[in-house]
């Protein structure tokens, strides 16, 4: 790659050494004396910066003061570029018509403010002829040329001194030449073939690159379709085309279009090189240095809009001369380094430079002014951006080859990865296989471990419910007793007075059949008995132990009712119940349980009935009020203030809450968070299998209600249910 650049350095090199050779015998520049100007018919154009006087003075503003004093100072110079302080001038010559025609006065350069010419013929007052500038209106009989023309009105054979009075905002760039008629629109009729050209060409590649834009999207030509359209506005504002044909009477704007045009075809090449030379990645500090430049020609339009016109030229000059410099030297470093998109940007902004050392050169009266340097700037903008535009179609090609090679390297790649695919992809079906077996055989493992688990947790569940069962048999059993031992021991006395009632019974009946004495003397014996039994006292004693033993089945009654509604067979069914009488038969189970210090409070504000799992409902409450009996029964220290407290209230037309609180031992926060993990106890070894609360929290699920705990060491614990109260309307349909 390196070779192959180096090549096109060596072709670049000698063409520039060609063109330098071809203009070297134009380098000398003959010196002229200031003579008076005689215009003949075979002179093409003669050279007024080589023989009129020039007035810097900014003291000289009207013809008068200039006539009079001014005039002495004006020295012979050939001035073409002025100093940017100059904003003032006068141009003083002498000139003689040989010829038949007219002659006419011509400015090759558009971007000049004010012009007027004074004729002043011997023994009269200077006289105003023409007026012309890029701030005067436009002259619609001048020629197509945007150049200024003034008529000298000279006649044949007829002599004049000549005063040009220029005022500019601007720098002042001044070719001037007097041309006879004829000359004139040949010279306009080249200069319009020239312009044409010019502008063709930039159209051409605009419309070119805008086509290939639409069908590659490539980035890279937007920018350069930019740039092309900026670098067309710029030259033609420049030019004064723009004035002439774009925006005609608007005077005021056209002082700030060569400024704002120049600087945004500036920033659009800037662009265009930064992305066009991907210095992101290939000259990271080069890009800032662009980038800087571009913030210097946004600040060149800033000026220029405040009308500091000589600080917008200013930064516009230095900017360029150090951003074309550098650009240059990028792209010939990257050349170097063997990138083709460089060497092509190089040799393009290579052309373009050549022509504007060209132009210095002219400007600086190095050069003669002549048709090539006049037009060597748009011959090396329009050879740049031809130059580019190839540049562009070459890159895009060699980005197509590479991508074609990327994807042909990619086919490649993709087809060993293919080969590679089926050789695993047989492998691992064997690797499948194998596991499929192992994981199958694991699978049996499992099967068999979920159904030794599932056996577990139903003997555990078992367990629970037996160990329940059992405290409640206990409950029950002592409930039952205590009435029952009050009704058996009320029957032995009963069974004592019954017999007494019993004798006197017989005795009245062996009376029956006896009379007179006999009777008498019986029934005397048997007042004698009743006295001794007390039958008052019988009586009263025969009708308190049948008051016991009935308080005794009462309350034998009593218990089974409880147990009755406490079990209730139909729990498998939503059924709508009196909740508190679900809490009331559990706390009458459990009242042999509770111990006698400890009060049982009520307070009961719900509304009564809600649809629920009646037995799995009573065997939430018997764990909870269970485990709040152990609670306190665990307390170290026990008062005679010991309670646990059932409240129910509506937390809201829907729900029905629960609260149970004891004054237990309470609970760490880290027991609080598991305590309805299954198989978790706080209680001693063979206690307890810590399922009863997992399968409260299982109960509440299946009701769609919500329990939580509230609980600190040594405060109790507060279990809060909530549950809805019409179950059926929340159930999946």
């Amino acid at each position: 790659m390196f070779g192959s650049n180096y090549m096109y350095l060596r072709k670049y090199i000698n063409i520039i050494f060609f063109i330098w050779v071809l203009l070297l015998p134009s380098l000398v520049v003959e010196a002229q004396e200031h003579t008076q100007l005689i215009i003949d018919a075979k002179d093409d154009k003669v050279n007024l910066n080589a023989h009129a006087a020039f007035c810097l003075e900014d003291t000289y503003t009207t013809i008068d003061s200039f006539v009079t004093k001014g005039s002495e100072t004006c020295l012979l110079k050939n001035i073409i570029v002025f100093p940017l302080h100059v904003t003032n001038a006068w141009v003083q010559f002498e000139a003689t018509n040989k010829t038949d025609e007219r002659v006419y006065l011509e400015v090759n350069y558009a971007n000049i403010t004010s012009l007027k010419l004074y004729k002043h013929v011997a023994g009269s007052k200077p006289v105003l002829i023409g007026i012309a500038g890029n701030e005067a209106p436009i002259d619609e009989d001048a020629p197509t040329s945007a150049d200024y023309f003034f008529d000298i009105k000279l006649q044949k054979d007829s002599t004049a001194k000549y005063y040009l009075h220029v005022e500019s905002k601007h720098p002042i760039i001044l070719p001037i030449s007097l041309t006879a008629n004829t000359k004139l629109i040949r010279n306009v009729t080249i200069q319009t073939f020239i312009m044409g050209f010019y502008f063709g060409i930039l159209g051409i590649m605009f419309l070119y690159n805008l086509f290939v834009y639409l069908f590659s999207r490539d980035r890279n030509y937007i920018y350069y379709i930019l740039y092309i359209l900026s670098l067309g506005v710029a030259q033609a504002a420049a030019m004064g085309y723009a004035y002439k044909y774009f925006w005609p009477g608007y005077s005021a704007f056209n002082q700030y279009a060569v400024i704002i045009t120049t600087a945004a075809a500036s920033i659009a090449a800037m662009t265009f090189a930064v992305y066009f030379l991907d210095l992101r990645n290939t000259a990271p500090f080069f890009r800032k240095l662009l980038l800087a430049a571009i913030v210097g020609y946004i600040l060149a339009i800033i000026f220029g809009l405040w009308e500091q016109y000589i600080i917008a030229y200013h930064i516009i000059n230095y900017v360029t001369l150090i951003g074309g410099i550098g650009l240059f030297i990028i792209s010939l470093s990257l050349a170097i380094k063997g990138s083709r998109p460089a060497l092509f940007f190089m040799i393009a902004w290579g052309a373009l430079l050549v022509a504007v050392i060209v132009v210095v050169l002219r400007n600086l009266g190095w050069l003669p002014f002549n048709t090539f340097t006049q037009y060597a700037l748009y011959f090396g903008s329009g050879l740049e951006v031809g130059l580019l535009s190839v540049a562009l179609a070459d890159k895009i090609n060699t980005l197509q080859k590479e991508k074609q090679a990327s994807q042909q390297e990619a086919l490649e790649v993709s087809k060993e990865k293919e080969k590679i695919v089926k050789e695993q992809n047989v492998m691992l079906e064997a690797m499948v296989q194998e596991r499929t077996e192992e994981l199958q055989a694991s699978n049996e493992h499992l099967s068999e471990a979920l159904e030794d688990l599932k056996d577990a947790q139903t003997q555990l569940v078992e367990a629970e419910k037996m160990a329940s069962l059992g405290q409640l048999t206990a409950g029950i059993a002592h409930e039952i007793n205590n009435p029952i031992n009050f009704v058996k021991s009320n029957i032995k006395p009963l069974r004592l007075d019954l017999k007494d009632v019993f004798s006197i019974l017989d005795a009245y009946e062996k009376v029956h059949h006896l009379e007179g004495e006999a009777l008498q003397k019986e029934l005397k014996v048997i007042a004698q008995e009743r006295n001794i039994l007390d039958v008052n006292f019988l009586e009263e004693e025969i009708y308190s132990l049948i008051q016991g033993i009935e308080e005794g089945a009462e309350r034998t009654g009593e218990i089974v009712k409880g147990l009755r509604t406490f079990s209730r067979l139909d729990e498998s069914e939503i059924k709508t119940v009196n909740i508190h009488d679900g809490l009331d038969s559990t706390i009458v189970l459990l009242r042999n349980n509770i111990p006698f210090h400890v009060k049982i409070i009520k307070d009961y504000k719900a509304v009564e009935e809600i649809e629920c799992y009646p037995g799995k409902l009573n065997q939430v409450f018997m764990n909870i009020i269970s485990n709040a009996i152990q609670a306190i029964a665990m307390k170290p220290l026990q008062t005679d203030n010991e309670f646990i407290k059932i409240a129910t209230y509506n937390s809201s037309d829907e729900d029905i809450t629960i609260a149970i609180t004891d004054t237990g031992n309470g609970m760490t926060p880290e027991v609080k968070h598991k305590i309805f993990e299954p198989f978790f106890t706080t209680k001693d070894v063979g206690e307890g299998t810590g399922l009863g609360l997992a399968i409260v929290f299982k109960i509440i699920q299946k009701h769609y209600g919500k329990i939580s705990v509230e609980s600190e060491p040594g405060k109790g614990a507060t279990f809060i249910i909530t549950l809805p109260v019409s179950l059926n309307k929340i159930l999946p349909s």
